[in-house]
């Protein structure tokens, strides 16, 4: 996009907080680092609007804020006039949803020690292998940066020693071929061996009309 001559600038937000929240405004001192670096902090959702009373990164149990470390993972929660005021004739999903006075919006993240915000994972999509919190979206990202995958989605798949593993369902660009083997073994040069995937499905991945990527359906095949 940055060659196209487009600013890219990542914003964050949901329905229920009346569109984005917060953006990742750019500073100027972030203009001598590298393109990679660059692009890692771009990644991130940034930080609120003005108009946002409150962001946070919250342990959703203790409802206290995560350190500011970049590893923590909590919850993203918001309040302000932006957020809705509930689910329409749902009084349980509206109470579960605004408990502790503010919005959980079911996205997992950390925050840096700058205070942007960069998700981790819807809460529904996070990977629990042995113990370990595993975020999809790591390991799709990882799998991205490979020249022959187009798109990559990652989902839970159900493992009799570990609980759940990682699969990777991958969308090849067109005429550049590659093998399981190939991107199990790219995986391992960046990722911790627990998250790499143990099985790589090479498909046509299902999508709203909009793009969106249903994981719920890749799940099913499990």
């Amino acid at each position: 996009m940055k060659e196209l001559g487009f600013e890219v600038m990542h914003v964050y937000g949901l329905t229920e907080t009346y569109g984005h929240v917060t953006q990742c405004a750019w500073n100027e001192s972030w203009n001598r680092f590298d393109e990679e670096k660059q692009n890692e902090i771009k990644a991130r959702q940034g930080v609120r609007y003005p108009n946002t009373e409150g962001i946070a990164v919250m342990d959703p149990k203790t409802m206290e804020e995560v350190p500011k470390d970049g590893k923590t993972i909590g919850e993203i929660m918001i309040k302000g006039n932006i957020v809705m005021k509930g689910y329409f004739k749902d009084k349980d999903a509206t109470n579960k949803a605004m408990d502790g006075g503010w919005f959980h919006s079911g996205d997992l993240a950390v925050i840096h020690s700058d205070g942007y915000v960069k998700i981790q994972d819807r809460s529904k999509d996070i990977i629990i292998s042995g113990g370990e919190n595993i975020s999809s979206i790591e390991i799709e990202n990882t799998l991205a940066k490979h020249p022959s995958v187009s798109i990559a989605a990652v989902v839970a798949k159900p493992d009799q020693k570990w609980g759940e593993v990682p699969c990777a369902f991958i969308e090849l660009v067109k005429d550049k071929l590659t093998t399981e083997k190939e991107l199990i073994s790219f995986c391992k040069e960046t990722l911790a061996g627990f998250k790499v995937p143990k099985q790589v499905v090479f498909c046509e991945l299902p999508k709203t009309s909009t793009g969106k990527i249903q994981k719920f359906e890749l799940r099913k095949k499990f």
